[in-house]
């Protein structure tokens, strides 16, 4: 793909950023009627999960969610756009197991599509125990309190990120992955892997139009950085096909395309204002943050994905530890440890893991 190409894709990529995707047959007949708890559900992400949802006529959708100024307007607007819909709105933490429990014996959903994630990965660098609190311990309070109260499907939102993992919120999502393949039987989970999503809370596309707002600098973590992009509603189609097609103990990755430049992204951006870069908004060149790569990657060792329907792929038979405790015993050690070691060993910890395939 040239540069020409390149910024075309980039062009017509901006144009649909909050489009929400008409659901296909198999979506509306696998969640139709259904009562479904997405965690997270505030985020920019677990907000696009709620909105295509809406559209596959379900019985009910709870939000949760720790902060809730955003999951307080997106309740709002849900009601406005689909009257009759049943709406609950939780305000919580997934580390909470107490409250999870409250949360699934008022509701009793079916299904959790869980969002929640701390997810910036220089902010994780900084605090590697509450990447590991939440990401991976919530995932696990999230698994043992659905277990019990017998809900039927779970989905593990994760990342490019987690593959060959640089970053501590990497590590703390492919942490997240191996506990969650660790939780089948009559809890049938899944985790659904994809890059960034243009426009969501954690890309860098909201920091870009605050920086251009702002008169510039734009800075740019690496000239020649590129990433994987989706826009939130083809991210949330997907992820819900994913969900409905899952058997238990598959890790999906979308089909992301070819990687993007983020350099011409920024420039886009620029452009969409009316403004010329590197005359009216100056781009500045920074090396890359700790934890960072210059590219992303979506299947890492040992996995063998095949496609599984259109833009998406599966592994269904990753490698995955025997049981979680092999995992959660040295990560609470880790999680307590002064977050330089902890980073590091988090790090350490993740690479040296090798699972057998199940």
């Amino acid at each position: 793909m040239d540069i020409r190409q390149e910024q075309e894709k980039i062009a017509r990529a901006l144009e649909r950023l909050d489009e929400v995707k008409t659901p296909t047959p198999l979506m509306e007949q696998f969640f139709r009627g259904k009562t479904l708890l997405i965690t997270g559900g505030g985020g920019s992400v677990g907000g696009a999960l709620c909105r295509q949802l809406a559209l596959c006529r379900p019985e009910k959708i709870v939000l949760l969610d720790m902060y809730e100024n955003n999951a307080y307007l997106l309740i709002h607007e849900l009601k406005q756009r689909f009257p009759e819909l049943k709406l609950a709105l939780e305000i919580g933490s997934v580390c909470d197991r107490s409250r999870m429990d409250e949360v699934l014996a008022r509701h009793r959903p079916q299904i959790i599509c869980h969002a929640a994630a701390h997810k910036h990965v220089p902010l994780m660098e900084e605090s590697p125990g509450e990447a590991i609190r939440n990401n991976v311990f919530g995932t696990h309070t999230v698994l043992q309190a659905a277990e019990e109260a017998g809900v039927s499907r779970f989905l593990l939102i994760s990342t490019d990120k987690a593959v060959d993992p640089s970053s501590v919120m990497g590590c703390s999502k492919r942490m997240a992955e191996l506990i969650t393949l660790c939780h089948q039987g009559q809890l049938c989970c899944c985790a659904v892997r994809f890059g960034n999503v243009l426009n969501s809370a954690g890309s860098v596309i909201p920091l870009f139009r605050q920086q251009i707002a702002l008169g510039g600098p734009v800075t740019i973590t690496g000239r020649e950085m590129r990433r994987f992009f989706m826009s939130l509603g083809e991210a949330a189609q997907l992820v819900l096909t994913a969900l409905a097609m899952a058997k238990g103990g598959e890790i999906f990755m979308l089909d992301m395309g070819e990687q993007l430049s983020i350099d011409l992204l920024a420039r886009a951006l620029i452009r969409q204002q009316g403004l010329v870069p590197e005359r009216d908004i100056e781009i500045r060149y920074l090396d890359p943050r700790p934890g960072e790569k210059l590219m992303e990657q979506l299947a890492g060792d040992g996995e063998e994905f095949v496609p599984a329907g259109d833009r998406l792929r599966c592994c269904a038979h990753p490698p995955r530890p025997q049981s979680g405790e092999d995992l959660l015993t040295p990560l609470r050690e880790i999680a307590a440890l002064p977050p330089v070691r902890a980073g590091a060993e988090l790090r350490r910890f993740t690479r040296s893991w090798k699972g057998a395939k199940a």
